[in-house]
C-alpha cells in the first residue's frame, strides 16, 4: 500500500474514533448531571432513613454497658481461660470497679444488663457493690465470703460473654435460642420460646388479612373499574374514605362498635339472630375487621388502575368464540388483572405484618404481632438491645416476603 493510501485511510478512521469520544464524554456528562439531580434525594434517604436502621440494627448486637462500668475487669478477664476460677488480680479489679461504679451510679446498669444472660445476677453485683470499698487483700476470698456465688464458675462465665463490645444476646433470643455455659447454641425451653410464636403468629394474621382483601376488594375495584354509572365513584370513595381519617381514630370506632353495648351487638340482638351480646371485641375476629378496614384501599387502588387497562372488547372476543362467561374471565380478563392484583397484595401483606396499633386496640393477649414487643421492650422495659433485635427479625420477615413474592409472581412477569 502506498503512502498516499494509509494517509487516506487514517484520515478516514480520525473522524469516526473523535466521533465515539465525544458521544462517550457526552454520556458520561449526562449521567453526572443525572446523579447531580438525585444527589440530594439519595443524601436525604440515606440520613433520615438507612443511617436510623442501620443504628437500630446495631443496638441488637451492641453490648457496652459492663466494658464501660467495669473496665479494669473486662480488661482482665478478656485472656481468662473459663476453666478454672479467675485469679486474685481480676478479682482486685472487679472489686475496684464495683467500688467506683456503686459510687457513680453507673454499676447498676451493668447488672441489668447481666441479669439478661443470668437470673439473680444484678442482686449479686449489687449486693457486692454495697461493702466493694470496704473489702481487702486477698480480694478472692473477701469476694466469695460477701456472696458465695463468686466462687462459681458459671458468673465468671457469663461476666466475661457480657464484657465484650459486641453480643449476640439478642439476636439468639428472639430466635428463642441461647447460649450454654460451654458457648454452644441451644434452643431455650418451651416454656421460654414465645419470640418464633410471635413472629409465625404476625405472618398468619399478615397472609390472612391479605386474603380476605382480595376477596373483598377484587369485586369492588371490578365494579369501579367497568361501570358505566356514578355508582362506581361512590363506592371508589368509600374505600377511599380511611385514607382521610386517623389510624387511631378508625380503630376506636371498631371498638365501638364491636363492644358488648355497641351497634352490632345491639343489631343482632334487634333482629333476633342472638338473644344475649356476643364477644366481638378483644379477639382476632376484631383484629381482622379493624386490619382490613384499614388496608382495603391499599389493594384496591392498584387494581382498580390496572382494571382501567383492560379493554372489555377481550371478553366479547373470547364469547364470540365460544367461551361461557366465566371461562371468559377467568382465562382472559383474570389474568390480565393479575399485576394490579400482586403488587397491591405485596402492600398489603407488607403494611399488615408491621402492624401495631390496631392490634393492640382490639386484639387479645395471643392476637399481638411481633411490632407489639418492639413496642414493649423500647417503651416499657427499656431493652433497647431486644427492641432492635426484634425489629431486626421483622425487617427480615419483611424482606423474604418480599422475595418469595418477586420469586413467585416475578419470574411470570405480574411484578
Amino acid at each position: 500500500m502506498s503512502i498516499t493510501a494509509e494517509f487516506e485511510s487514517d484520515s478516514g478512521r480520525a473522524p469516526e474514533v473523535s466521533l465515539k469520544s465525544k458521544l462517550r464524554r457526552a454520556e458520561r456528562q449526562r449521567q453526572l448531571k443525572g446523579l447531580g439531580l438525585v444527589a440530594p434525594l439519595l443524601t436525604f434517604l440515606l440520613v433520615i432513613f438507612v443511617l436510623p436502621i442501620v443504628a437500630i440494627l446495631f443496638f441488637a448486637v451492641s453490648s457496652p454497658e459492663v466494658g464501660e462500668a467495669l473496665p479494669r475487669t473486662a480488661e482482665a478477664i478478656k485472656s481468662w481461660d473459663g476453666k478454672d476460677l479467675p485469679d486474685e488480680a481480676t478479682y482486685r479489679a472487679l472489686a475496684e470497679d464495683l467500688a467506683e461504679g456503686y459510687e457513680a451510679k453507673t454499676v447498676a446498669g451493668a447488672g441489668t444488663r447481666l441479669n439478661y444472660q443470668a437470673s439473680g445476677f444484678r442482686s449479686l453485683i449489687m449486693r457486692t457493690a454495697r461493702k466493694a470499698d470496704e473489702m481487702q487483700a486477698p480480694f478472692k476470698a473477701a469476694m466469695i465470703d460477701r456472696d458465695e456465688r463468686w466462687g462459681e464458675i458459671q458468673y465468671w462465665r457469663e461476666l466475661q460473654r457480657a464484657a465484650r463490645p459486641l453480643t449476640p444476646l439478642y439476636v439468639l433470643q428472639v430466635l428463642d435460642l441461647k447460649q450454654d455455659e460451654t458457648g454452644a447454641i441451644v434452643s431455650v425451653p418451651e416454656n421460654r420460646a414465645i419470640y418464633l410464636d410471635y413472629l409465625t403468629r404476625s405472618l398468619w394474621i399478615s397472609a390472612s388479612v391479605t386474603v380476605l382483601c382480595l376477596l373483598i376488594g377484587y369485586p369492588i375495584a371490578y365494579f369501579a373499574a367497568h361501570t358505566t354509572s356514578n355508582w362506581g365513584y361512590l363506592v371508589l370513595g368509600a374505600v377511599l374514605l380511611p385514607f382521610w381519617i386517623s389510624v387511631l381514630v378508625r380503630t376506636a370506632a371498631w371498638m365501638v362498635v364491636l363492644q358488648r353495648e355497641g351497634m352490632l351487638n345491639d343489631l343482632l340482638i334487634g333482629i333476633g339472630l342472638i338473644g344475649e351480646p356476643l364477644q366481638l371485641l378483644f379477639n382476632r375476629f376484631a383484629v381482622y375487621i379493624a386490619m382490613i378496614h384499614v388496608l382495603l384501599p391499599f389493594l384496591v387502588m392498584p387494581l382498580y388502575n390496572n382494571m382501567r387497562t383492560i379493554p372489555q372488547l377481550h371478553l366479547k372476543a373470547a364469547g364470540s368464540l365460544g367461551a361461557t362467561p366465566f371461562w371468559a374471565f377467568w382465562t382472559v380478563y383474570f389474568p390480565q388483572s393479575l399485576p394490579g392484583l400482586s403488587a397491591g397484595a405485596l402492600l398489603v401483606f407488607i403494611l399488615a405484618l408491621g402492624y401495631y396499633i390496631t392490634p393492640a386496640l382490639v386484639g387479645g393477649p395471643g392476637d399481638q404481632m411481633l411490632s407489639f414487643l418492639v413496642t414493649q421492650f423500647a417503651l416499657e422495659i427499656g431493652n433497647w438491645g431486644m427492641a432492635a433485635a426484634a425489629a431486626g427479625l421483622l425487617l427480615v420477615a419483611t424482606l423474604v416476603s418480599y422475595a418469595v413474592f418477586r420469586l413467585c409472581l416475578g419470574a411470570r412477569g405480574f411484578m
